[in-house]
């Protein structure tokens, strides 16, 4: 049950509804958007949210779902139902694109059935019968027209009506060209038709010279169009085929609309699931843009919301700021909150959000919570808000209120969630307030779920003081006097009516005198209140600092570790190199010393020829010798210094030096290390790059060996995307590609709209395009870099 009657209004659910009826390929899913209606059972809402969550995944991998021709077929299907009808060739191409798209849908459903399991189960029992689409096929061509072959007797009749056709053309041209040279048309002009005859444009002082038949003619009468004696009889004879082509294609209609009536049951229910795919379609491409996931579903009353956002709020504010998340919880022992604080402080959107969310959930639609959160089902959902003034019905704004509280208290149960907007207000505050109370306690009694909200102090002491109801606050900046729209439940929150009018710029007098009208215990409260408030966010605001100082420290660590684990794995490397050019010289060595004396030998020691085997010994030598680095020169090491260790790559700074032994500090680590042992940064020559490389960390060379130019994100989800493209992105401009490609294909364009907005906000992208439309066009963004 859900009241009032406005309540889709009231809570915007009519815009939602209006975005989804925009979203639907065709008039199948916009009847059904017209019909979504809440619901309160759980395997329906289930099967729902679950279906739209499966099409979302869809559109997020840009997939090539079929997503045209989808025609409304029911009222072909009225007119074949009768006997003797027939469809006309239009009502036959729609039907048969159609079919060839839900025969698409259903294959495609077949073939991921495994990541697709309630779309797959609704597409199970569609059977398209076979025949339908072949025969079909068979007697149409592409452009919806019945062909020639479609019958035996209409190619003959075609066949016929071609040649006649000729013959009337030849004749009329060859009538034409006499009239010309006779000078009985005017210069320039040409055959035209006339009530689908050729007609010769002869001026009207040569009308009687040319044998024929008047047609038309011009608005000026000085000229008529003449359908030749010579064309009559061929062009009677062209309308008798004519004629019989029409009756022989109503024949051909008119049997294949009798094969439609005989699986009209099987082909209703195919449509009905093109519109079911029509609908969850729309539905998951609002989730896309409202940012929805399928949150845990109870079958029970239940809410537990995290980073709940008001789904219209946020498409209206989106890219000028960020819409404050809201975290709300409601559960069997504490099934009520109260809510206060400041006006225009986010108190009544906090309470449509709640309402709009469980309402769009029932409704089977994803919602803008984390899909961590928790969303049960509610049998009834009441609403009491804005302003209800009935003149009709001689009713104020007060009484309808009065009137909606009767209505709740009696037909509220533990199945019912409760949604009241300024409980209490709209007549005298102490009556207000009291009555109000009174009804909050009887809702509770009735164990009704809900959220309220108020400014009254008697509701707010109540609330603390009842089992079953919480406090909550919307937030409120004490030293910038602006809300914060952030919800914190377990305390009441204060109007900050004194703050907000210094901030308006009442006289102070003015504001002096209230604060005593009020009273001190009044205004004390009020000041204690704002006073802890501060304390809360100061103790919060440093408490986020300690932890992002400790996840700093944490991922520096772990940096450290992963660095010191690769330069220990480099090293084993660089060791097995060695020793296997060492082998492999020894080798070489060995051989060259054989040779030489089996040379010296066979030479018999001649001066000359020991002279060139020297010589061969001392080029052996050179090449055998291992190189060193090259020190430009022996300065002394200073604190301040950038040094590296002997034989290292990784540079540190000299801190302190004492006894020869130095303090050096290697990013945020510190080591003693004897002076003898470093050198400085300054003194070893070293290729540029490789510094650069190394000093990251970064093996260059295998980087380059793997790097391809082109990264493929075709089938991911859109959560996947932002890191990989990073990654992808960090390689090609460390390792200085000028251009690189993104592949992630067409579809709905989903995938292609994140990777630019990516690229946007990447510093080292000068541009960015679409490939060549011979080379994949827009599927393909061409990246060029800095």
């Amino acid at each position: 049950m859900i009241f009032p009657d406005e309540f889709e209004r009231k809570l915007g659910f009519d815009q939602i509804r209006e975005r989804l009826q925009h979203y639907c390929l065709g008039p199948l899913g916009t009847r059904l958007v017209e019909a979504m209606a809440f619901s309160s059972d759980f395997n329906v809402v289930k099967s729902r949210l679950e279906q739209t969550a499966e099409f979302k995944q869809i559109l997020e991998k840009a997939d090539a779902f079929p997503a045209t021709n989808y025609f409304d077929t029911n009222s072909y299907f009225q007119t074949a139902a009768i006997e003797g009808s027939f469809l006309e060739e239009e009502a036959f191409h729609q039907i048969l694109l159609s079919l060839q798209t839900i025969v698409a849908c259903k294959n495609y459903l077949v073939n991921n059935r495994e990541t697709l399991p309630q779309l797959y189960l609704l597409a199970q029992p569609v059977a398209v019968p076979e025949v339908v689409i072949k025969t079909i096929e068979s007697k149409f061509d592409d452009r919806g027209f019945i062909r020639d072959n479609a019958s035996a007797e209409l190619a003959h009749i075609r066949k016929r009506l071609h040649e006649e056709q000729s013959r009337v053309k030849r004749l009329a041209d060859q009538i034409f060209r006499k009239a010309v040279e006779q000078g009985w048309v005017q210069e320039g002009a040409t055959i035209t038709i006339r009530d689908g005859r050729p007609a010769i444009p002869v001026q009207a002082e040569h009308k009687r010279k040319l044998q024929g038949f008047i047609l038309d003619e011009s608005a000026t009468g000085q000229t008529v169009f003449m359908e030749p004696a010579e064309v009559l009889n061929a062009n009677n004879e062209i309308r008798d085929l004519q004629h019989a082509d029409r009756r022989e294609v109503i024949r051909i209609l008119r049997e294949l609309t009798t094969l439609l009536r005989h699986h009209v049951p099987a082909l209703q229910y195919a449509y009905h699931f093109l519109g079911e795919l029509d609908f969850t379609r729309a539905k998951a491409k609002l989730a896309i843009d409202i940012r929805a996931e399928l949150p845990q579903l109870k079958p029970y009353p239940y809410l537990n919301w995290i980073q709940a956002r008001h789904p219209l709020l946020f498409l209206s504010l989106r890219g000028k700021r960020d819409v404050v998340p809201l975290t709300v919880d409601l559960t069997e022992e504490k099934p009520f909150l109260l809510v206060s604080g400041p006006n225009a402080g986010g108190k009544s959107v906090c309470l449509k959000t709640v309402g709009l969310i469980q309402y769009m959930a029932q409704c089977g639609l994803l919602v803008s919570v984390h899909d961590k959160s928790s969303i049960g089902i509610f049998r009834k959902i009441f609403l009491d808000i804005g302003d209800q003034q009935s003149i009709e019905n001689d009713l104020s704004t007060y009484s309808s209120h009065l009137r909606n509280m009767a209505f709740f208290l009696q037909h509220s149960n533990a199945q019912t969630l409760v949604l009241l907007d300024e409980l209490g207000a709209g007549t005298d505050p102490n009556f207000g307030g009291g009555i109000a109370e009174a009804v909050l306690d009887a809702l509770l009694s009735n164990g009704a779920w809900g959220v309220a909200t108020t400014h009254y102090y008697n509701l707010k002491l109540f609330a603390e003081g009842h089992a079953r109801i919480r406090n909550g606050a919307m937030l409120f900046d004490t030293k910038q006097l602006g809300p914060l729209f952030q919800l914190e439940i377990g305390k009441p929150g204060s109007s900050f009516a004194l703050e907000i009018a210094r901030k308006t710029g009442l006289p102070a007098a003015t504001i002096a005198r209230a604060e005593a009208i009020i009273g001190k215990e009044l205004t004390g409260l009020e000041t204690l209140m704002k006073t802890v408030a501060d304390e809360k966010a100061a103790l919060e605001k440093q408490q986020r600092a300690m932890a992002q100082r400790e996840k700093e420290l944490t991922e520096a660590v772990e940096r450290y570790e992963s660095l010191s684990d690769e330069l220990s794995e480099k090293k084993k490397v660089i060791l097995e190199k060695a020793k296997l050019e060492a082998a492999n010289l020894l080798k070489e060595t060995n051989r060259e010393i054989e040779k030489t004396i089996r040379h010296i030998k066979e030479n018999k020691a001649e001066k000359k020829e020991t002279k060139k085997v020297r010589e061969g010994l001392q080029g052996l030598v050179e090449k055998v010798k291992l190189p060193s680095r090259q020190i430009v020169s022996n300065d002394k090491i200073e604190v301040g210094n950038s040094v590296r260790l002997i034989g290292q790559e990784v540079s540190g700074k000299v801190i302190s030096i004492k006894d020869e032994i130095a303090i050096v500090e290697f990013g945020n680590l510190r080591s003693s290390v004897k002076l003898k042992q470093l050198i400085r940064s300054d003194q070893v020559a070293q290729n540029p790059t490789t510094i650069k490389a190394r000093s990251l960390g970064v093996d260059v060379m295998k980087k380059q060996s793997v790097f391809v130019n082109t990264l493929d994100i075709r089938g991911k989800r859109v959560e996947e995307v932002n890191a990989v493209l990073d990654q992808f992105l960090d390689d090609a401009l460390l390792l200085g590609q000028a251009e690189v490609k993104i592949l992630h294909g067409k579809g709905e364009g989903v995938l292609r709209k994140v990777v630019r907005d990516r690229l946007k906000a990447t510093k080292g992208v000068a541009s960015y395009a679409d490939e060549h439309v011979d080379r994949g066009g827009d599927g393909i963004t061409v990246v060029v870099l800095k």
